[in-house]
């Protein structure tokens, strides 16, 4: 297994090579856009030439970011980079077919995550599975090495941090999460204007999207597991576009006795979004996701599953549906 590498080597590397493409994984949250941006705005800072690609763009809800436009989709002809920084992603795949299909070969590559079930691929790198964020590292990765840290730069980190902690509630928020944060607000984070932006700012198809699942919300494992499906027809029915399904699940973890939250997000091509968070470690859901080729954290993960809907969300709950007589006995 390919051992950590200090944040020195990074930042040595960093200001080393001029030529850097940052990416991060698919359908990006907060924690994937506020890292590429922050990491892409601190190599133009050091007047590196850079690219920052994600497979699926930039999300609408983080367009209010300075320089969001940095963020854009891959070229569909290979470009020649000397350095890849691969950010908050725990299986390259997650990356992009269309982003790994142009990237020339010959590129040193840097993996920097927080996932436990990170593969751990590439030339260097550093996986810190107790930070409840990858901006959390970041952070540490600009601050310890004397690395730029801009304005522009901490309102990124502070969406990166603040989205993947569930707004400092969640276990893995630590007291130096809150240190974090009060740095960042030193650098010139709004905190008032970004939580706004971030969190009251939905747009009404995304309330309609979730009154349309609440009205197929079931419960399973003697009530102590909530879950819900979205099919494409009804996808397409409200107009909905990917992001507005993020942060969904959260509606229904929030149930009094609920130990495991399920969605279950019907895509083309035969394949099922599978989103899982848990209140209760013992219910790892990793482990659940791995038996269907995902990953993540103990108490949030995913998967991609090929099959029909039904089958995929009978599938799952039965799992489910024994951790919770093995674990919760």
């Amino acid at each position: 297994m390919q051992a950590n590498s200090p944040l020195e080597a990074i930042a040595a590397i960093i200001r080393e090579k001029k030529h850097f493409l940052v990416l991060s994984h698919i359908r990006p949250d907060g924690d994937a856009i506020g890292c590429s941006l922050a990491m892409g705005l601190c190599l133009k800072e050091l007047g590196k030439s850079v690219e920052v690609w994600n497979e699926d763009g930039l999300p609408q809800r983080f367009e209010f970011l300075e320089n969001a436009s940095l963020v854009t989709k891959p070229p569909t002809s290979p470009k020649a980079f000397e350095v890849v920084l691969v950010l908050d992603t725990a299986v390259r795949n997650r990356a992009g077919t269309q982003c790994l299909a142009n990237i020339s070969p010959g590129a040193f590559w840097i993996n920097i995550d927080h996932h436990i079930s990170n593969d751990r691929q590439g030339d260097i790198v550093h996986i810190d599975t107790d930070a409840p964020a990858a901006g959390q590292i970041l952070f540490e990765l600009f601050s310890q090495t004397g690395l730029p840290i801009t304005k522009e730069m901490a309102n990124a980190l502070y969406v990166a941090i603040s989205t993947d902690t569930g707004s400092f509630q969640y276990p893995h928020t630590t007291a130096r999460s809150y240190e974090i944060a009060a740095a960042l607000v030193r650098f010139g984070v709004n905190i008032g204007a970004i939580n706004q932006a971030l969190y009251e700012n939905n747009p009404r198809r995304r309330l309609e999207l979730l009154r349309s699942l609440l009205n197929v919300l079931q419960f399973s494992s003697a009530e102590r597991v909530a879950s819900f499906a979205l099919s494409t027809t009804t996808a397409s029915a409200l107009g909905t576009i990917p992001d507005d399904t993020e942060g969904l699940i959260d509606t229904i973890r929030s149930i009094q006795g609920i130990i495991v939250a399920a969605f279950f997000e019907e895509l083309d091509g035969g394949m099922v979004r599978l989103s899982l968070r848990s209140k209760d470690p013992r219910i790892d859901v990793c482990q659940i996701c791995r038996e269907f080729g995902g990953g993540g954290h103990t108490l949030a993960s995913g998967a991609r599953v090929s099959g029909t809907l039904d089958a995929v969300q009978k599938a799952v709950l039965a799992a489910i549906d024994r951790h919770v007589r093995v674990h919760l006995q």
